[in-house]
């Protein structure tokens, strides 16, 4: 909750300058569906400061809700290092994961199963894409400002970010460290039979 209340206090501030545009950092409906039967209680405050949030963010422009952008992805992914407390992953890891979840099949399985699982299955979204989704909505462009943007397939609709190549680079990293460690092998097989 205090997250919620600190954020009110940044859009108040907004409102007092005279702030005609809001892009905020939110969480997925499908996240927040997990509350009740999937998440620890504890989680409660980090869901209600949200809520909190996206109300002053929006009673800072006087309820209209077209000049404020809600980002509301799954997971985040980026950077060079991996954590726990808050939980990251880096970016080559999370673009792989992020190819992976956004494959047809895949996504399929999860619109069919429940809470929590279906969270899983969503693909992540790179921290550079919802900082370009936030930026498009502060600038007014039309791709963003105004919109709720839920999930990574929305966030990167509103951005000109690169798709996620993270899986086809480890496929083909794979693929040629094979056919060179295959190749390395042959000579040194070739070579042992001339001694």
């Amino acid at each position: 909750k205090g997250n919620g209340d600190t954020n009110a206090a940044a859009f108040a501030s907004c409102k007092r300058k005279g702030a005609s545009r809001i892009a905020y950092v939110s969480v997925s409906d499908e996240v927040k569906a997990c509350q009740e039967k999937w998440l620890p209680e504890f989680f409660s405050g980090y869901f209600d400061g949200k809520v909190i949030a996206e109300a002053a963010a929006l009673e800072a422009l006087g309820g209209d809700a077209s000049q404020v952008c809600l980002v509301k992805p799954t997971f985040i992914y980026g950077g060079d290092s991996f954590g726990l407390f808050p939980p990251r992953v880096t970016y080559e890891y999370g673009s792989g994961i992020e190819q992976l979840l956004s494959l047809g099949l895949i996504k399929v399985i999860a619109d069919i199963t429940p809470g929590l699982i279906k969270v899983a299955l969503r693909p992540p979204v790179s921290v550079d894409s919802v900082a370009s989704a936030c930026a498009a909505a502060a600038l007014g462009k039309e791709a963003a400002n105004g919109k709720v943007l839920d999930g990574t397939e929305a966030i990167n609709g509103a951005t000109d970010q690169p798709d996620a190549t993270g899986l086809s680079e480890a496929f083909e990293w794979t693929k040629d460290n094979t056919i060179k460690f295959y190749n390395w092998a042959k000579e040194k097989i070739e070579e042992s039979k001339k001694d």
